[in-house]
């Protein structure tokens, strides 16, 4: 547990007239009767974006009162109403650096729910004050960023998860039993696919100047801009929206690709890609010119990425990522009336063995396995895994993370945890780096009759313990990103 005396069990402490411990656990039986959590069993939790997604995952960390909300902190407090009225006792705060600066002494740990280039600047700074992190998928905007959190995670001996919650869901478990019985042999293709993006995407840069939303001033949206290049507020970027701009946003890969590459690279046992390789749909509004718009992910991506062979996986592996509406079309293996993945085929994850395809759907929901004798087994109805929290929310992601904090850093619970930086460090930076290849596709510079020319359209070969791409080196400053004054990574 983080050895920082918070406000309530300073309190207790006084009350009960045991000054000199600097850290006290008291006995559930001592202080009450059932359902009673001491105040040194409590975390001190505070939220970094408390709306949207922000607003499931406090209240899944809260866990009905198991632990405590003391901040909240969110440049729009219209978007977060729900999550101030839950938890009205808890202080407001628009900048997080702010509210570390006042309350660094009564937090413990904080969950992140930001859009996606401030993951990791707030990360970063919470990690800096000795607070566990849980933050949102995509973990961080860029490679060197999940790098250097997932460095940073170890350095400060935090407890950190990704809010990739279906990592914790029982069907990822029962995939990588299947696999390790040798159920479906050697994988060598990997399908998986998105109907994202589901917000405007692909379109030009709005050039009008609407106002700000009654519930933000010039300060907030300057806050809301962070690290990021400055743009004016348009509806198009805030609320939701913001993921289709590479300003702000990943794309249909960042939103959806740490959900569904996870199970491969969980079963597979995948690390860094050692090429990657994409196309990208286009848009016309004139004769023979598509348009060309830099600053927008495409309306629809098919990335190849290709890894070396792996302890548990004896083949080297290609996985396919398609997303816009594209998916793969069926096995010969899956009959023809049944869907792929998800229910409509919207979204999904195939793995092509030499005896059988497994399968599953968004979260590693509804895993099957086809066989090439016509034979198909699904995941028992009654199964279960070692995981308690398992029934809870989002299949208790948040929750095994707060249990972790309690335990400590390097604890058993800490170590069970399904998604800390260690692992999804370098899933968040096998996802980007598909984006990566998309943002170099679109790297363009004046031909002849002022027509572009792309030359970043190749395959890009990775070297990943040093994150570089080796054969184009234009494709590099995608690696990172340029930060604005004064919220730069430390």
């Amino acid at each position: 547990m983080n050895k920082k005396i918070n406000r309530e069990r300073r309190d207790f402490v006084k009350k009960s007239g045991i000054a000199a411990a600097s850290f006290f656990i008291v006995p559930r039986y001592v202080l009450g009767g059932r359902g009673y959590t001491a105040p040194s069993d409590r975390l001190n939790l505070a939220a970094i974006g408390a709306g949207g997604k922000g607003q499931s995952d406090i209240a899944n960390a809260w866990n009905n009162g198991a632990n405590q909300v003391v901040a909240l902190c969110d440049v729009d407090t219209a978007r977060c109403k729900a999550s101030i009225d839950k938890f009205s006792s808890a202080k407001l705060f628009k900048d997080f650096r702010r509210m570390f600066d006042e309350m660094k002494n009564d937090i413990d740990a904080v969950t992140i729910s930001t859009p996606d280039h401030t993951h990791a600047i707030a990360a970063m700074a919470a990690m800096q004050n000795g607070k566990h992190v849980y933050v949102q998928k995509p973990l961080t905007h860029n490679l060197a960023e999940a790098r250097m959190l997932t460095e940073a995670a170890r350095k400060y001996k935090v407890v950190s998860q990704m809010g990739n919650q279906g990592a914790s869901n029982p069907g990822q478990q029962q995939m990588i039993e299947w696999f390790s019985k040798g159920l479906i042999g050697p994988v060598d293709q990997v399908y998986v696919w998105t109907n994202r993006p589901v917000w405007p995407q692909g379109i030009p840069v709005p050039k009008d100047k609407p106002a700000l939303p009654a519930s933000m001033s010039r300060e907030d949206w300057d806050l809301f801009i962070g690290p990021a290049e400055y743009v004016d507020y348009h509806p198009l970027f805030h609320p939701f929206k913001w993921r289709g701009w590479w300003n702000f946003g990943t794309g249909a890969l960042g939103d959806m690709g740490c959900h569904l590459i996870d199970p491969p690279f969980r079963v597979l046992g995948l690390g860094y890609p050692t090429e990657v390789e994409c196309s990208v749909g286009q848009v016309f509004t004139q004769d023979w010119q598509p348009e060309y718009i830099p600053e927008g992910c495409p309306p629809s991506s098919h990335v190849q990425l290709k890894f070396p062979a792996t302890a548990k996986n004896k083949k080297p592996i290609t996985l396919t990522w398609y997303d816009g509406g594209i998916r793969p079309f069926h096995p010969e293996w899956i009959p023809a009336s049944e869907d792929l993945g998800d229910a409509g085929s919207t979204n999904g994850v195939m793995m092509i063995g030499t005896k059988g395809v497994m399968t599953c759907g968004t979260y590693g929901l509804i895993p099957k396995i086809y066989f090439k004798n016509g034979k198909k087994i699904e995941m028992p109805k009654d199964y279960m895994t070692s995981n308690p929290n398992e029934k809870l929310p989002e299949y208790g992601h948040q929750v095994s993370w707060t249990q972790a904090c309690k335990a400590g850093f390097g604890s058993k619970e800490h170590q069970a945890l399904t998604s800390s930086f260690d692992y999804s460090g370098p899933l968040t930076e096998t996802v980007i780096m598909g984006n990566l290849a998309i943002r170099s596709y679109s790297l363009g510079t004046p031909g002849q009759n002022n027509r572009l020319s792309f030359n970043g359209r190749r395959k890009l070969l990775w070297d990943g313990k040093n994150m570089k791409v080796t054969n184009y080196d234009e494709a590099n400053q995608f690696v990172s990103r340029p930060y604005r004054q004064g919220w730069k990574m430390a």
